[in-house]
């Protein structure tokens, strides 16, 4: 049987809903999925904790800093108690290709196939340069030098854009609302 017409748009829909990357978690801890108690049970109690733009920060720094990182910070809403975003600032230098090596190439030009994991190279409003991998809720966002990584942003993907339905014809005879 062959997929035609709206039959295939489905199709297409479901494939593409299906594809979309979860997010990369970190240490064990998944943006959008784990939870506040999660953090703890893992890492123990944060060095501090404190709220911003109403979301609770646990924040691990100096002696309570994971391995590998001069600073965590786990972002959870207050509401739902889940992690929504992980910052990590890494305590070795990162270069450009030891990102691209670990998360994924650049993007490749409109209409090409797109990987799983490839980023968009952007600028901050202050002219940072960062990595949007943004099929798997990452941002890469590196020193104002440009050749080493200031920190790691984990956060839940965003939906990859749907195609618009395709448009239906009126059945013969019938007359287009007014």
């Amino acid at each position: 049987m062959r997929c035609t017409g709206p039959r295939r748009t489905l199709l297409v829909t479901l494939l593409l809903v299906a594809a979309v990357a979860r997010a990369k978690a970190w240490n064990g801890i998944e943006p959008g999925v784990s939870r506040r108690d999660d953090v703890v049970k893992r890492f123990g109690p944060p060095s501090k904790t404190v709220t911003v733009s109403g979301k609770e920060v646990l924040a691990y720094t100096d002696s309570a800093a994971m391995k590998g990182t001069s600073q965590a910070q786990f972002r959870v809403d207050p509401s739902t108690g889940v992690v929504d975003r992980i910052d990590v600032f890494p305590a070795t230098a990162i270069d450009h290709e030891t990102v691209e090596a670990t998360f994924g190439p650049p993007c490749p030009k409109s209409g090409a196939p797109q990987p799983a994991a490839c980023f968009q190279k952007k600028l901050t409003d202050d002219f940072r340069t960062y990595y949007l991998y943004s099929r798997i809720g990452l941002a890469v966002f590196f020193e104002e030098s440009e050749d080493r990584v200031q920190s790691v942003v984990y956060t839940a993907p965003r939906p990859a854009p749907t195609p618009a339905p395709a448009a239906t014809a009126a059945p013969a005879g019938s007359t287009p609302p007014r």
